[in-house]
């Protein structure tokens, strides 16, 4: 089956950020992983397990998976709700911060580069 000239050009946008983004100094996420940094920066929270795991219709124990690795780097914290002790909030940290700042400069770099060839 043939791709649409849409559909090509969303793929060479998306190689060109995941090209940029391999040959930079950011850390490999998968697309798990990435799907879960992105809600958790891009919507409002507060952000739990379970709001995740409904939100991408994935299970609690991927989520859980990927929040770990997500805290390995530091780009998530994990909170205690202090109303409830059993509940944990998921909380945004200066280095998540970071990773997802650059990532949003390497897809616009990865624009003009499209837009340019």
């Amino acid at each position: 089956m043939a791709r649409t000239f849409e559909q090509q050009k969303a793929l060479t946008l998306w190689f060109e950020a995941l090209a940029r983004s391999v040959r930079g100094d950011q850390p490999d996420l998968s697309a798990r992983q990435l799907a879960i940094v992105l809600t958790i920066y891009l919507t409002d929270g507060p952000h739990t397990v379970r709001g995740l795991t409904s939100g991408l219709r994935i299970s609690k124990p991927a989520v859980t998976r990927a929040l770990d690795r997500l805290a390995d780097l530091e780009f998530i914290e994990r909170v205690r709700d202090p109303g409830d002790r059993r509940s944990v909030f998921i909380e945004r940290t200066e280095p998540g911060e970071q990773f997802v700042v650059r990532l949003a400069d390497e897809i616009v770099a990865a624009k003009r580069t499209v837009e340019l060839g």
